[in-house]
């Protein structure tokens, strides 16, 4: 365990189970409140590697749960917002650095490869949104969407979960504010388009790199860094306020890249520019590291040391004016080379105002008809 002022080594664990392609996660860890581990067959898995084969592709698994509530409020001082809503838990596209894996240990699942495979949607969330917006004394402000999982990834082309909260948002002119890696939000122009004209929505696409190959194995199942720039361009020719976040800022890996996505982020189209620095809370910690060790092994060291460096010599520090941005140094420098090419590129630093005025109570969904 690392501490303030004195690094203890990383030493990768002994992994259990080879990679499996197309996948994030090297293996499913064991959450931190797990009582019992368990190991994949040895016998088995030295045959494999015998024969020269590779565990076949895990499948993605998705199951429902009735949502008691959607609208998921916050105080925390450094989100900018204090309410998001989250049509899905985990993600399919498998990011591995993704901050929100821990939540999968709540559901007594792995934040390894189960946050990417085993999927929990929610299909009343129209009608609990619909609800909630009703509610007697409801102030309405931005509501983001995706907030934590993408509300866009692959099962939403067939469930559309997120095209029915969409629905409910624009019918109640509700501002709302995305954020996404999956080009699926193009779907939903027809709905986008008259909210934004209203000043009622703005996009934020995630680009993490321009580099295909290492997008491949950081975000195995994202849209790749080509395609999110035409989504960028779309919405952006659409009327669509949009924006690149450039995150997360990882040392040695994509931090290279800053200046260079910003600048294909903004000639695709965007108005504006956010990055947040790599977090590393819970069970990302030993999945991050365990990638690095899996795909750049002589770098590892190196980036971790930065990582540290903007932690106060930790692996990762909460704190609230430091956990999106960092501090030290090298968290400046950072900082610095991004603000200069956004006033280079005349990127904004500030999100898209959208109004609060215009709001209107959904009616309930109920066959009744009105009086009036």
């Amino acid at each position: 365990m690392a501490v303030r002022g004195r690094v203890a080594p990383f030493t990768p664990a002994v992994r259990i189970e080879p990679p499996r392609k197309g996948r994030g996660a090297g293996d499913n860890l064991p959450h931190r409140f797990t009582t019992t581990e368990r190991e994949a067959d040895g016998d088995a898995l030295d045959a494999l590697a015998r024969d020269g084969e590779a565990l076949p592709p895990l499948t993605t698994e998705v199951t429902f749960e009735t949502a008691r509530s959607i609208l998921s409020y916050n105080d925390s001082p450094d989100l900018g917002f204090d309410r998001a809503i989250n049509p899905y838990r985990g993600c399919e596209h498998g990011c591995v650095y993704c901050y929100a894996r821990p939540t999968h240990s709540y559901l007594n699942l792995s934040p390894g490869l189960d946050f990417e495979t085993k999927l929990v949607a929610k299909p009343n969330a129209a009608e609990m949104l619909r609800r909630e917006l009703g509610a007697r004394g409801y102030a309405p402000q931005v509501v983001v969407l995706g907030a934590a999982t993408d509300a866009y990834q692959p099962v939403e082309r067939e469930l559309r979960i997120t095209r029915q909260i969409v629905e409910v948002l624009a019918q109640a002119r509700h501002p709302l504010s995305i954020v996404t890696k999956g080009s699926l939000v193009e779907r939903d122009l027809d709905l986008l388009v008259p909210m934004a004209a209203d000043g009622l929505v703005a996009v934020a696409v995630s680009i993490t790199t321009l580099d295909h190959e290492l997008s491949r194995k950081l975000e195995p199942r994202a849209a790749s860094p080509a395609r999110r720039l035409r989504t960028v361009q779309t919405l952006a020719r659409a009327g669509v306020p949009t924006v690149v976040n450039f995150a997360p800022v990882i040392p040695f890996i994509n931090e290279p890249e800053l200046e260079q996505v910003l600048t294909a982020a903004r000639d695709a189209g965007a108005v504006g520019g956010f990055y947040t620095v790599l977090r590393l809370p819970w069970e990302v910690n030993p999945l991050f590291q365990q990638w690095l060790a899996d795909h750049l092994p002589l770098r590892a060291e190196r980036v971790m040391a930065r990582v540290r460096e903007m932690r106060g010599g930790r692996d990762y520090d909460a704190d609230f004016k430091t956990r999106m941005k960092g501090e030290g140094l090298w968290a400046k420098l950072i900082r610095d080379r991004f603000d200069k090419t956004c006033a280079r590129l005349g990127l904004s630093r500030q999100a898209p105002a959208l109004r609060t005025d215009l709001f209107q109570p959904p009616a309930p969904a109920t066959p009744q008809l009105s009086l009036l």
